[in-house]
């Protein structure tokens, strides 16, 4: 999900760009289009282009703010999961494997992972923390524990039906830090896998190759190397936004059912996420602002994780993949 969301953070000024890294590659996205590139293992990049107006520039009713963050962070997942599928479906080709069949089907698979992928985090990041929170709260006597004269069944039913703690407040404050050691704990453990650490290379070379152009900088590997690989616009930074927020607009849901308390948390996920979207956006405006760099702190650090130090073959991916997107924008915004 955080890689989604770097593309989601294209906030707005003369032409902003943000990408993700992908397999062995880069995706870069502008306003009005995105660009894959990938390394295949012969050593030529492969790269693909698409125009992708932005869904909020098509209705005035989605451009509305707290709507148009939710919409754009659907876009930006959906891009992100087509953007991964095209640079797997390239190693199944080198790999000898089948290909992934007609459109319809690929439209499928794309779909099918987008699901996947947003089930997962609800499952993980709202429902875990929930029901492992009421857990504690039951155990350590914060909460209505059963009676004693119940069954095992009945017991199992009241830990995961009934919501009843002493404080509300302390109950969200637990779920939110849960929620937050969760993420944290899956952030680690990636870095200890191989093939995720190149991601994260890539991931570094994505933010230098930003930040390039950015300060106005020919898109070159000599101009792009010395770069920092943490960007206060990266993905985490939103993401940590989002969970602040969640602490707080959870703290409004107090209902003395588990069930009913996940169906209204997963309901005001879209507002959660509009929020966060508009705070961001309005922080953005002032990168040298205490608000700003307070927000973005915490996902500075943990980009220190989550990007690596790319090689020069690495930049040269992401640099392509910032030019192809680039073509694509007209030619008035190419340099505004």
């Amino acid at each position: 999900m955080r890689h989604f969301l770097e593309i989601f953070l294209a906030l707005e000024r003369d032409l902003l760009v943000g990408g993700q890294a992908v397999i062995e590659g880069v995706m870069m996205r502008t306003p009005s289009a995105y660009a894959i590139a990938c390394r295949k293992s012969d050593g030529s990049i492969i790269h693909q282009s698409h125009q992708a107006e932005r869904w909020t520039d098509a209705n005035r009713l989605l451009s509305l703010p707290i709507i148009r963050g939710a919409v754009t962070l659907i876009q930006s997942l959906a891009i992100g999961i087509k953007s991964i599928e095209f640079s797997a479906r390239i190693f199944q080709e080198e790999d000898g494997s089948e290909s992934t069949g007609p459109q319809g089907l690929q439209n499928f698979a794309i779909v099918t992972s987008m699901l996947f992928a947003i089930i997962f985090n609800v499952a993980l990041f709202i429902i875990a923390p929930l029901i492992l929170t009421n857990f504690i709260f039951i155990s350590i006597g914060w909460a209505d524990s059963p009676p004693s004269s119940t069954s095992l069944w009945q017991i199992i039913q009241f830990y995961l039906w009934q919501a009843k703690p002493n404080s509300w407040f302390a109950f969200n404050a637990v779920d939110g830090f849960i929620r937050i050691t969760i993420f944290l704990l899956l952030i680690f453990s990636m870095s200890k896998m191989n093939d995720v650490n190149r991601i994260f290379q890539y991931h570094g070379a994505e933010h230098k190759t930003v930040f390039t152009w950015e300060k106005g900088k020919e898109l070159t590997i000599e101009n792009v190397m010395p770069e920092a690989r943490q960007h206060p616009r990266c993905g985490t930074s939103f993401l940590m936004v989002v969970m602040l927020i969640a602490i707080v607009l959870f703290s409004f849901v107090r209902f003395e059912s588990v069930i009913l308390n996940l169906i209204a948390r997963l309901s005001i996920m879209p507002l959660i996420a509009g929020i966060s979207y508009e705070i961001i956006r309005y922080a953005a405006r002032a990168e040298s602002s205490w608000i700003f760099k307070a927000l973005t702190r915490p996902g500075l650090w943990l980009q220190n994780i989550t990007t690596q130090e790319p090689t020069k073959d690495q930049i040269e991916v992401a640099i392509l993949a910032l030019k192809e997107a680039l073509k694509l924008e007209p030619s008035e915004r190419q340099y505004a």
